[in-house]
């Protein structure tokens, strides 16, 4: 007797029409987990070899640290690599959880339209920080006594320009995080938990936004730059564990066969 058609497919592809049923997750939570918690890693590496030992606002001491600092265009595109790898980790994280219809699907869009500006902005910001201030500061450095002034007032614009773009990929990114949080919330394919850490984290971006725009890279932003560090690796952690090792959670309505992850 010749087998049909449907038959010939196996159980897999009919399992995969069951009606209700959602399309495996784990492999690309995987994906999204490990872009995000590699991304973390390469930006905290790259930045032990951040020269700032100076007060980042006294410019005439960090423009002359800056200018012994023979790796300074290599740390910032170290760091360039690392922001590409988070929100590359909110890009496919949004993709695969499929916010459910309403307020959570227009979060995630938007979630992904704030990400990806807030990497067109950190690129522009690790061009004018990691090139052009570099630049700027050798030349003041090498500069004969009466050019030294405009030079450095030169230097100093750029450094100006630097806060203003810091300040708004901070308030960015802090937004594209606040609003994948609220989708890993509403999604509920992971712990909500992570969700809730994850907008944290983007409040402390906000706070460290505005406080760079109004003040530059004063003392007052080193409570929400270290809130966002240590919250980022809390809730990268935790989706890089779940995602790795967790065991599947029962879907909404109360099936067991959910690809969700506690």
């Amino acid at each position: 007797m010749k087998k049909s058609a449907a038959d010939s497919q196996g159980p897999r592809q009919a399992a995969a029409a069951e009606p209700g049923r959602r399309p495996p997750v784990r492999s690309g939570l995987r994906l999204a987990a490990t872009l995000a918690f590699a991304g973390f890693v390469v930006s905290v590496v790259a930045g032990l070899f951040h020269a700032d030992s100076a007060s980042a606002n006294d410019h005439p001491a960090t423009f002359l640290e800056y200018t012994r600092s023979g790796i300074w265009t290599a740390v910032h595109l170290g760091q360039f690599a690392g922001m590409a790898l988070l929100i590359a980790g909110l890009l496919v994280l949004l993709a695969v959880l499929k916010a459910p219809d309403g307020a959570g699907a227009w979060a995630a869009r938007f979630g992904a339209a704030a990400a990806v500006a807030a990497l067109a902005l950190y690129g522009a910001l690790q061009a004018v920080d990691g090139v052009a201030l570099k630049h700027a500061v050798d030349a003041w450095a090498a500069a004969a006594e009466p050019a030294k002034a405009a030079r450095f007032a030169t230097a100093e614009g750029i450094r100006w320009l630097e806060w203003g773009m810091r300040s708004y990929q901070s308030l960015v990114l802090g937004a594209a995080l606040i609003l994948t949080g609220a989708v890993v919330v509403a999604a509920r394919r992971v712990s909500r938990v992570i969700g809730y850490l994850m907008a944290l984290s983007g409040l402390a971006y906000l706070g460290q936004g505005w406080i760079v725009g109004a003040e530059g890279f004063s003392a007052a932003n080193t409570i929400p730059t270290l809130a966002g560090i240590v919250l980022i690796l809390v809730w990268s952690l935790w989706l890089l564990i779940s995602a790795w090792f967790g065991k599947d959670a029962p879907e909404r309505g109360g099936r067991t066969h959910s690809q969700a992850l506690s």
